[in-house]
């Protein structure tokens, strides 16, 4: 603790472009590293293994899920009312818990070793809320949100990479690979931690610009939903479509790849490092705009063109105008220019839009757990009502899906939040006034 206090104070007298970095890429190596732990085994295939007439690899795909979602409904709460002090010895347990569920996996034979993805992927939704927590409520939230969700793009593909090469260069099957795979980015979890406890607390200035952010108890819970209901429901639409797509890509994309004849165990990384750079670039980009509504509006411009690009795209690609590995490219930009505000920023611009004193997780983790349930629920369906439709044509039809929905829903959230933002304070006043009194509703500031 002494040796993090030091450092702290250290990193206070640097420049915040120097932190910015820093504390960018401390989150996008933790939640890499993570990765190694959550999608390792989707490099396999399983062939040949049924339990119960199911293949093993959507038994596997389908119990981490029910622990993630699970997770993700505990975390409403357990994220809200985390404690900063805590939350390095938090990310430590959490994922020391999933690898030694991997081990469980590796040593307990088949079937019985699926249960223990049930306990591999509950720790694991957790960890994103907290290591963004080390992010929130700062002028440059948007850049290092930004670079932290790029992980959700690269890492998956790189993982899948380091994975496969692992088997085919090792001794090393598909029921080791998950752990051998943990084992190689265990080191790197544990520093990236260390560097993220090395983060100093937001400044004044921040504060002043993003309003603070506290612990939510229960009503200040209930207050926040009753306020902006509406808005939350078409967004928690959006943003389920969008996960169904994107855990559908992540989870099936070996066999996506497969159906085109394309087995190269680098196209994964080629194509999600693509989509990670063009990505960052549009959402880094959004630091430039100081003024919290004027951003909040350019957030739904950027979800709406990402649902309609893939859209575009796909119809493209039947209509033989683009081959499958530029069809793929662009779906994922799309996919990802919609998903990736949701875990970043759109919500760390809502707070600051309404000034509202709050904290990003409970809200992020509301949109999670409503995204998994309807991604496992899915995946069930596909499994079992809907057997002789291939993955990748599944998944063309879920793109249409989320092109349609996705950018008509995103429309009317935008309408929405325009119009409940009369209602409160001029957002092209800085937050620098004193706060004179408390209003009704979510916990927020009035400033005369």
């Amino acid at each position: 603790m002494e040796l993090i206090e030091r450092g702290r104070k250290n990193l206070t007298n640097w420049p915040v472009l120097a932190v910015t970095l820093f504390a960018a890429i401390a989150a996008f190596c933790c939640y890499t590293s993570m990765y190694a732990f959550r999608k390792a085994f989707a490099a396999g295939t399983f062939d040949d293994q049924v339990f119960l007439h199911v293949d093993l690899k959507v038994w596997l795909v389908l119990t981490q899920m029910v622990g993630y979602t699970l997770s993700k409904f505990y975390g409403i709460r357990f994220i809200a009312e985390a404690s900063r002090k805590k939350r390095g010895i938090y990310l430590v347990r959490l994922i020391l818990i999933s690898w030694t569920a991997l081990l469980a996996f590796a040593l307990v034979p088949a079937p019985w070793n699926i249960l223990f993805f049930l306990l591999n992927g509950f720790p694991l939704g957790m960890i994103w809320g907290l290591v963004f927590s080390y992010l929130e409520g700062r002028k440059t939230t948007e850049f290092m949100g930004a670079v932290m969700s790029i992980s959700l793009i690269f890492a998956s593909g790189f993982v899948k990479t380091v994975a496969r090469t692992m088997m085919t260069l090792l001794p090393v099957n598909e029921y080791w690979m998950p752990f051998c795979t943990g084992l190689l980015f265990i080191i790197p979890f544990l520093l990236s931690v260390y560097c993220l406890e090395l983060i100093p607390a937001p400044s004044n200035e921040d504060e002043q610009f993003r309003t603070k952010r506290v612990p939510m108890n229960a009503m200040e819970r209930k207050n926040f939903l009753m306020s902006f209901l509406p808005g939350i429901l078409v967004t928690l639409i959006i943003y389920v479509l969008l996960t169904i797509l994107r855990d559908m890509r992540d989870n099936f994309e070996v066999e996506i790849w497969a159906a085109f004849d394309i087995h190269d165990n680098h196209i994964y990384t080629q194509i999600d490092t693509i989509v990670s750079l063009v990505v960052l670039v549009i959402m880094g980009l959004l630091i430039l705009i100081r003024n919290n509504q004027q951003a909040f509006m350019v957030i739904h411009l950027i979800i709406i063109s990402g649902c309609l690009m893939a859209g575009v795209a796909t119809w493209a690609f039947d209509q033989h105008y683009i081959g499958p590995i530029s069809w793929m490219c662009i779906v994922g930009m799309g996919l990802y220019m919609g998903y990736i505000p949701y875990n970043a920023i759109f919500y760390e611009r809502m707070i600051a839009n309404f000034h509202l004193q709050n904290n990003i997780g409970f809200a992020m983790y509301i949109s999670d757990s409503m995204g998994y349930l309807g991604s496992a629920s899915i995946l069930v369906f596909k499994q079992f009502h809907n057997t002789e439709l291939s993955w990748g044509l599944f998944f063309k039809q879920t793109v249409y899906t989320v092109a349609i929905v996705g950018a008509v829903c995103g429309v009317i959230s935008m309408i929405y939040f325009f119009r409940k933002r009369r209602n409160y304070p001029n957002s092209n006043e800085t937050l620098t006034k004193k706060p004179v009194a408390a209003v009704a509703g979510p916990t927020q500031l009035n400033y005369t």
